[in-house]
């Protein structure tokens, strides 16, 4: 028996509340021991829940995995697939994707994120940090499966309450690409030197 669903007319569809929260992010690993050991036993996240299957359930595709789940404080999780079937992920074309490709893990001072420092180095993990950048405060490093970490600390409580500038600054963003297009000007030049002006980093008048 085939349930038919009633059509709606996209103009009377209304937008649901905005989420929640983070429910949980997704990523490969190769190495499921390993990265319970790491997630567990040095970020003092428990493994809450394994899921297995033969098919991936959305799309029906004959993949078998073990998906794991390991819990935050706030119930948020970081999730892993392990599938024999796939092989090694492509290289990154530039090395600034691994560096932007990133989750940061909020903490409650920057004295929690130097902690963290110390303990993450002395069980043999490289570190990078801390870093002021002004509003948040952090420390980085990469877990087994070679995905970069962040612990981190809001330093400003607008931090993430900053509409109005930041609808300011993809205006300012936007305009500029669009100059380049119309002037023929390297686009790469004229926002590296916007970016140079704009840096949340400047202390001095640019």
């Amino acid at each position: 028996m085939t349930t038919t669903l009633p059509q709606t007319d996209a103009s009377d569809a209304i937008r649901p509340a905005v989420p929640a929260g983070l429910s949980h992010v997704a990523y490969v690993t190769h190495d499921t021991a390993a990265t319970v050991d790491f997630y567990r036993r040095l970020l003092g996240m428990e493994l809450v829940n394994a899921v297995l299957d033969d098919k991936i359930p959305s799309t029906g595709d004959p993949v078998p995995y073990f998906h794991s789940f390991f819990r935050m404080a706030d119930g948020s999780t970081i999730a892993f697939f392990e599938a024999p079937d796939l092989p090694p992920a492509a290289v990154d074309t530039h090395p600034a994707y691994n560096v932007f490709r990133h989750i940061a893990l909020q903490a409650d001072s920057p004295a929690t994120v130097d902690a963290w420092k110390v303990w993450l180095e002395s069980n043999g993990v490289d570190v990078l940090g801390p870093v002021d950048h002004k509003i948040i405060y952090s420390v980085y490093f990469h877990d087994p499966n070679g995905i970069r970490l962040e612990i981190t600390t809001p330093l400003s409580p607008a931090w993430n309450d900053s509409a109005a500038s930041a609808q300011a600054a993809f205006d300012d963003w936007q305009a500029i690409k669009r100059t380049a297009v119309e002037t023929g000007a390297d686009m790469v030049t004229a926002l590296a030197e916007h970016t140079r002006r704009q840096s949340h980093q400047r202390t001095e008048p640019s």
